[in-house]
């Protein structure tokens, strides 16, 4: 029976390709892992290129600056390597197993041994290897379930969880990305994880905000999300978050071909402190604060697209229609492109000598509405007789 190979541009990166040889060349091995080998089994974009291997730290560094590439002792410690071959950076990792773990941070030692790597990852689905030829290597039996769509741990789920409990939030992450919708996801590993979840407080701010973005990043994370509420996860990640009108909002972001967007479907959630819980980035907070201002707003669709633009203007529309059950307008576009380029003809400085202080203001404020009721009709000079 023939073995699976897999093939792409990531496998035959020549940078890649010249440090597998090196490597080689020593007597040692090297494999493609992880996250490359199961993207190109789906058939899904390869966005990282990940070794590897059961030479030393110190020895790829070696290796990788005799064939001309900048090695980066990123990791050294845990065996890990950044290699920058052509512009582009490999992470190479010796083989490892692990001696003790705390559930945020494992202490590990080196091994020559791919089986022994394999036993200490998450997933059998990340478990995956491949040869420099694209031959995969599967120590755990982790194709079948690939090919399933089912996300397995590797071993023993609550153990698993143990060594890392940011664990918990990668498996619905990879259950929203690569589990099959319609086999929902497994009672054993949903026990663990539910049991395990009190560890989820000792995890960094930083660690849980990346892993809860990438799950809503996912085409459709509404029933990861959902099964996170069900086994109570979720309130331990956002207390008062509410997922009732996510689903909708995937519905209807699929409807306009809207491309999936976390701090949109984050605004949908709702929630507590959701900044400071998930360490948001002053850009994702502000885009989250002018969502739930909008949200809350009553202005119609040419206006709020005029007040926040049309990209956001969108966005608040989608929330609105999934918050309160309503549907979007056959004219959706046309109305969002009138409201986000209509500019209001009048300026304060019309009003200089007619008023002053606050009552210029008050009157621009007036005049504005005029105009916004008009939709947007009522022209400077109009606006100025009135």
């Amino acid at each position: 029976m023939a073995r699976l190979k897999v093939d792409g541009d990531w496998r035959r990166h020549e940078g890649a390709q010249a440090l597998m040889g090196a490597i080689a060349a020593s007597g040692f091995r090297s494999l493609f892992v992880g996250g490359c080998v199961r993207n190109a089994v789906l058939g899904a974009p390869v966005l990282d290129i990940d070794i590897a291997t059961d030479a030393l730290p110190q020895t790829v560094m070696g290796l990788a600056d005799a064939v001309g590439f900048k090695p980066v002792p990123t990791g050294v410690d845990h065996g890990t390597v950044t290699v920058v071959a052509n512009g582009h950076p490999l992470e190479v990792t010796t083989f490892r197993k692990d001696v003790e773990t705390d559930g945020r941070h494992a202490v590990v030692t080196f091994s020559d041994d791919v089986a022994e790597d394999a036993a200490r990852r998450d997933f059998t689905m990340n478990a995956l290897y491949a040869e420099a030829d694209g031959t995969v290597v599967d120590p755990l039996g982790g194709l079948p379930d690939l090919h399933a769509r089912r996300v397995r741990f590797v071993g023993d789920p609550g153990t698993r969880i143990r060594e890392d409990y940011l664990r918990i939030l990668r498996y619905f992450r990879f259950h929203a990305w690569y589990g099959d919708p319609d086999a929902g996801i497994d009672a054993e590993a949903l026990a663990a994880c539910a049991e395990g979840a009190e560890g989820l407080a000792g995890l960094s701010a930083e660690r849980i905000g990346q892993e809860t973005l990438k799950l809503l990043g996912a085409r459709d994370p509404a029933p990861a999300i959902g099964a996170m509420q069900q086994s109570g996860i979720l309130m331990r990640v956002l207390p008062g978050a509410d997922p009732a009108a996510l689903a909708p909002l995937v519905h209807l972001e699929d409807l306009i071909g809207a491309e999936p967007d976390p701090i949109r479907r984050l605004a949908a959630l709702g929630g507590e402190d959701v900044s400071d819980r998930l360490r948001l980035s002053k850009r994702q907070f502000k885009g989250l604060e002018t969502l739930r201002e909008g949200l809350g707003s009553e202005g119609g669709l040419e206006e709020t697209a005029w007040r926040y633009g049309r990209e956001q203007g969108q966005d608040i529309v989608l929330l609105r229609a999934a918050v309160f059950s309503a549907p979007l307008p056959a004219d959706l576009n046309a109305r969002l492109d009138t409201g986000a380029g209509a500019v209001f003809p009048v300026r304060g400085a019309d009003l200089a000598g007619k008023l002053e202080g606050p009552a210029i203001g008050r009157k621009l404020d007036e005049l504005q509405r005029r105009w916004i009721d008009s939709g947007f009709t009522l022209d400077r000079e109009t606006l100025l007789k009135g």
